[in-house]
């Protein structure tokens, strides 16, 4: 998969379908999106843009991710608001690709994830497709996971199809971990149907506690919590928690692991989830929270996934050095490395999947894994809204 094209390749009538892909995580660090051109069953990578979250919109989708006053209006305000952010990214690589939008096939919309509860048989991600497609002229594919929870499933992880036609090898078994607010592993086996759940925290304890103690939104390669030191207690506390202990399908969010439990995780060791200054304490709350992650998520590998040669890692956890570093040496004999050797740059492969599931919606093909998500059979995702 390559990044660009060259400019005489930009020609509108080399084009075959192009798809754009829209992705804002439980990271909440705000919009990626990637235009994607389809030829011969192949996908190139056009373009990407990224644009951050205004800190206002930033605040208003973490806030909603719990109980509040007035949630359905703020939640419709914040949907306008987020499109408006989505927009903005779709006009960019557009420009950059010197693509004319009406060329466009179709824009796959995730949608911003403000509760998760399959247990109770929904899942809702803030979106207003409608004024998405008014505003780009564009189709808008959205909605992508409530018809897997309908059939009986999390709704996620849905990557782990498009990781296989990206990632996947005839020869070895390839682990795909995506490590955005939270982490999702896919395990593709040659020749057989992939499989993924998430296997826990990514970055989003690691951004929260980074936040509060040092005033920036996350901890540039890791290196404020790398001058830390993990405390295997608290760390032991951090995997008793039962999520942790399940079997696959499984899926977690916000839901789960957010302020509250990082709160209740400190209170018996004496800490609270308020300012601590730039001391020792709070490096070691780092660390421990980033040895969370990696040993979380390399227990889930080592269990389900113990034959992978290679862990392509990708999401904003992979520009993490030291999470990358504490990866590593929890899977020893393993080779873990960025998506990005692999052709696809780290922040541009969940969009990616999202162009991919908006065209599997158009060709009326399923786009999730029945043995991933525990749904009773392949479904056809998400719903249409047309620009015209």
């Amino acid at each position: 998969m390559t990044h660009a094209l060259t400019p005489s390749a930009r020609v509108s009538g080399l084009f075959s379908e192009l798809y754009i892909g829209l992705m804002s995580g439980t990271s909440l660090d705000g919009v990626d999106g990637v235009l994607m051109r389809r030829h011969a069953g192949q996908w190139q990578t056009l373009a990407h843009a990224h644009r951050p979250f205004p800190a206002a919109l930033r605040q208003d989708l973490l806030d909603l991710n719990t109980p509040g006053n007035d949630e359905l209006h703020r939640s419709a305000l914040a949907a306008q608001a987020l499109v408006a952010v989505y927009a903005e990214v779709v006009t960019s690589v557009c420009e950059q690709a010197a693509v004319n939008p009406t060329d466009v096939q179709a824009i796959g919309a995730h949608g911003q994830t403000v509760r998760h509860r399959p247990d109770q048989g929904y899942t809702l991600q803030l979106n207003h497709p409608a004024l998405l497609a008014e505003l780009t002229g564009i189709d808008v594919v959205a909605d992508f996971r409530s018809r897997d929870v309908a059939a009986g499933g999390q709704g996620a992880p849905l990557v782990p199809a498009f990781h296989q036609a990206i990632f996947g090898r005839p020869d070895a078994t390839v682990a795909v971990l995506n490590i955005g607010g939270m982490a999702n592993v896919s395990i593709l086996r040659p020749g057989d149907t992939p499989l993924g759940f998430d296997t826990g925290p990514g970055n989003a304890l690691l951004d929260m506690w980074c936040d509060v103690q040092t005033g920036h939104a996350f901890d540039a390669n890791g290196e404020w919590g790398a001058g830390g030191e993990v405390r295997e207690d608290w760390l032991a506390d951090a995997l008793a928690e039962p999520f942790f202990h399940q079997s696959p399908p499984k899926s977690t969010g916000r839901d789960l692991f957010n302020a509250d439990w990082l709160a209740r995780w400190l209170a018996p060791h004496g800490l609270t989830d308020g300012p601590l200054g730039d001391g020792a304490q709070a490096r070691d709350v780092q660390a421990t929270l980033c040895e969370l992650t990696a040993r979380s998520a390399a227990q889930a590998l080592r269990e389900h996934a113990a034959d992978a040669s290679d862990v392509v890692v990708c999401g904003g956890g992979a520009l993490n050095g030291d999470l990358m570093r504490r990866l590593s040496e929890q899977l020893p004999g393993v080779r873990v490395g960025r998506s990005d050797i692999h052709g696809l740059d780290v922040m541009q492969v969940e969009a990616a999947a999202f162009a991919w599931l908006a065209w599997t919606h158009l060709q009326r093909l399923a786009g999730n894994v029945p043995a991933v998500t525990g749904a009773r059979g392949p479904r056809l995702l998400g719903a249409l809204y047309p620009a015209r």
